[in-house]
């Protein structure tokens, strides 16, 4: 088949592609033409020039079958709160419900948050966990998954929201708990942490791809799957994880920093929708993801 995805140059955007390529479908990049990470687009995916703005009015020639979402401005955590901004992003979730109807795409993935759940307490993620976002980009990203819904319920294509929990991996922001650990274990500094005691669900970001290919091949109309590994631990375990396959004995200050606002202190996927729907399950455990996508010896 053929697939477009908007947001082509971040993480689990290259993840997807990548893995497109392989599975031989064609694959297309939606990027800004100003994009300085071009030449990071995986081998054999193809490009298509639009800025988020501008997709109300863009129509390329080129048609396709299922248009992953994944493009949004201002995801760190000192932009969430920037309500001008996220209001925008809803009217661009619109913009590309209604750019993947006029390509002729009859499926529609869009890319979601744990942050649309709020702060939950022992339960598990799922389809149907109510939504109590706090932040001005959860509250953005759920009402975005709403209302392109509603678009694409009248347009008559196959509408799909994912909410994503955390994913880590290859191309990884440098903003990200994650990058942060690799580059302290990689200099010899000490990570300066919060006491870390939350309980967290971690997926590399190749199996992130795989849940969202299997739901556009599979997933059902008006469904919203959470995409996580399903398995919860404390965050300090995975902390002392990683720095045991990058660096072990490396020193660690947990409890050097205070938790930032809206900080959820419990969120593990509940796949069980997602895997009888498309029949996904994890790939990866969290040291094969860190080992396949930083590995020891790049310490």
């Amino acid at each position: 088949m053929k697939i477009v995805v908007s947001g082509g140059t971040g993480m689990i955007a290259r993840a997807l592609l990548s893995l497109a390529v392989e599975e031989g479908h064609e694959a297309f990049a939606l990027v800004r033409p100003d994009s300085s990470r071009l030449s990071a687009l995986p081998a054999g995916a193809k490009t298509l020039f639009c800025d988020l703005s501008d997709y109300h009015v863009f129509s390329p020639k080129e048609r396709a079958d299922v248009f992953f979402h994944l493009a949004w401005a201002k995801t760190s955590v000192a932009g969430r709160d920037d309500v001008a901004v996220q209001e925008k992003n809803i009217a661009y979730t619109l913009d590309a419900a209604a750019l993947a109807a006029r390509m002729g795409c009859t499926c529609f993935v869009g890319a979601g948050s744990q942050a649309e759940y709020g702060r939950k307490s022992g339960e598990k993620l799922g389809s149907f966990t109510s939504a109590d976002p706090e932040s001005g980009y959860g509250i953005a990203k759920y009402a975005a998954g709403k209302l392109s819904y509603l678009a694409c319920d009248k347009a008559g294509v196959r509408h799909c929201w994912t909410r994503i929990l955390s994913v880590f991996g290859e191309h990884d922001a440098p903003t990200t708990l994650i990058s942060y650990l690799r580059d302290c274990f990689a200099r010899g500094e000490t990570p300066q942490l919060t006491p870390c005691e939350q309980i967290w669900d971690y997926l590399y970001c190749k199996d992130a791809a795989r849940a969202l290919l299997a739901i556009g091949l599979s997933g059902k109309h008006g469904k919203t799957y959470p995409i996580g590994s399903g398995a919860g631990r404390r965050l300090s375990e995975y902390v002392e994880e990683m720095r045991d396959i990058l660096a072990p004995g490396a020193p660690v200050a947990f409890g050097a920093k205070a938790y930032y606002p809206h900080q959820p202190m419990y969120m593990v996927a509940d796949l069980s929708e997602l895997t009888s729907d498309t029949g996904f399950v994890p790939a990866y455990t969290f040291a094969q993801g860190i080992s396949a996508a930083y590995g020891a010896d790049r310490r």
